[in-house]
């Protein structure tokens, strides 16, 4: 019997969330864990950033701070400002995003296309530089106080937790129980937080991935990378260590050939950092062996990363 699609709704927002989860079938070697991979990439702007902003958004409205047709700020490697950018334009709030060159031009025109007005900060030849983005925070916090916008403040925001704890519970669900290991790269850190919100508490191992060339967690430096929405070169607030297992610090160019790997030999379509959570899922697989579940996130579409190197 074919399964029956979800009911008509009346807002795009109805629809984040409730992301297929699929299991690895060729890139696992024999004689390990199963691997799964949550596709975040099915919500609305292709990113699970969907789920944070919404929820931030929605935290701020039940507590008062936004008023109809309020001013919105954001700085931003593009996935977040552009899942703002569709909340905004369905509640009618205006939106500023801070931004840089050293982002994908795709998420830049993105955000512009849902209606969002959008800095840019330049970047040191379109790398992600550990200046990078305190310069964009400072850009974003200077709207906040001049002209008196609603600042969503994602790296500080525990709306964020609640909203990605989503992703966590419905692995639950998916599973019919809790998995052996939750693998995810820390960005914001929000993802990582809410799912071990959900599932630590169940048994799960949770582990923090980051770029081995900017290795905050691990070794406690940041450094220059490429790797879009992870590695900010800061701690982030959000991840305290009590969320949290163990860290691995995972190199870019493994990464970005894994992407393309994930594309070919699954048909996953994602980006570097997808590549980062799937290598990590693999190497805790490996460590744990038959029998054993693990699971990590497709973070967002490859059509994201179609005008840069990724794919070429």
């Amino acid at each position: 019997m074919p399964k029956r699609p979800p009911a008509p709704t009346t807002s795009v927002l109805d629809v984040i969330g409730e992301t297929p989860l699929v299991e690895l079938t060729r890139l696992p070697p024999e004689g390990c864990a199963r691997v799964f991979v949550k596709l975040e990439y099915f919500n609305p702007t292709g990113s699970y950033k969907d789920r944070m902003a919404k929820a931030m958004i929605e935290g701020a409205e039940r507590r008062g701070e936004l008023r109809p047709k309020a001013t919105v700020v954001e700085y931003t490697g593009g996935s977040t400002g552009s899942s703002l950018a569709l909340i905004c334009a369905v509640k009618g709030y205006r939106l500023k995003l801070v931004s840089s060159d050293a982002f994908s031009k795709e998420k830049i025109d993105t955000m512009r296309a849902l209606g969002a007005e959008v800095i840019l900060i330049p970047s040191d030849g379109g790398q992600i530089t550990p200046d990078l983005i305190p310069r964009a925070r400072a850009e974003a916090k200077r709207i906040h106080e001049e002209e008196g916008a609603f600042w969503t403040d994602q790296f500080n925001n525990s709306d964020a937790v609640e909203g990605y704890s989503g992703i966590g519970r419905e692995i639950f669900a998916q599973l019919d129980g809790a998995p052996d290991a939750f693998v995810g790269a820390v960005g914001t850190a929000g993802m990582l937080v809410g799912v071990s919100t959900a599932l630590k508490k169940r048994g799960t191992r949770i582990v923090a991935l980051e770029p081995a060339s900017s290795p905050i967690i691990t070794q406690g430096r940041s450094g220059t990378h490429r790797v879009e929405g992870v590695g900010a070169g800061f701690a982030p607030p959000l991840l305290h260590r009590d969320f949290y297992d163990e860290a691995i610090a995972i190199d870019e160019t493994d990464a970005r050939d894994m992407a393309r790997r994930l594309a070919r030999q699954e048909g996953i379509f994602a980006g570097t950092s997808t590549g980062m959570n799937v290598l990590g899922a693999l190497v805790m697989a490996s460590r744990l062996g038959p029998g054993k579940k693990v699971v990590t996130v497709a973070v967002d579409t490859g059509l994201k990363y179609l005008a840069g190197d990724l794919y070429r």
